[in-house]
């Protein structure tokens, strides 16, 4: 896998592309998410990293997951199937595929438009300052993760 730069239109193209390969009746290869649930957990990135909630980690956590998990959700290796992930992501409630889509659409639109700039030095409720490079990869690599895992 190659991680791409979230903030490169082309990327975006990409992505969207691979999103149209999706509707409410795909079926994932592994994990226990629907394709409804599974978008609305990429927008729990967005979320965090928009501000709109905070990370739920007290102090010793946040330092055990910026000196452990932070490593391996900015590097460029891809995710492991099956890999655990933090409550705040797990989506168990139905959702409404065409409106988990139209929210992802624009949280990629808004990233893209925020660029570089925006995000590089920007805080992190997990993991602390993190440089446009983590932000990005973290972005691509949880899109290409669900998205590899829903076959697209």
């Amino acid at each position: 896998m190659s991680v791409l730069n979230t903030f490169d239109p082309k990327t975006t193209e990409e992505t969207f592309k691979r999103l149209e390969k999706l509707n409410y009746m795909s079926k994932p290869q592994w994990g226990k998410m629907n394709v409804a649930q599974m978008l609305a957990h990429l927008n729990v990135t967005y979320d965090l990293a928009y501000d709109k909630i905070q990370s739920p980690a007290n102090f010793f956590t946040r330092i055990l997951l910026k000196l452990l998990v932070k490593p391996l959700v900015t590097n460029d290796k891809p995710y492991k199937k099956n890999s655990h992930t933090a409550p705040v992501f797990i989506i168990t409630n139905e959702r409404d595929f065409e409106k988990e889509k139209s929210i992802f659409i624009d949280n990629v639109k808004k990233t893209e438009a925020n660029g570089i700039a925006f995000f590089d030095g920007k805080v992190s409720s997990s993991f602390g300052a993190m440089t446009a490079k983590e932000w990005s990869n973290q972005f691509y690599k949880h899109i290409d993760h669900h998205f590899t895992q829903f076959g697209v």
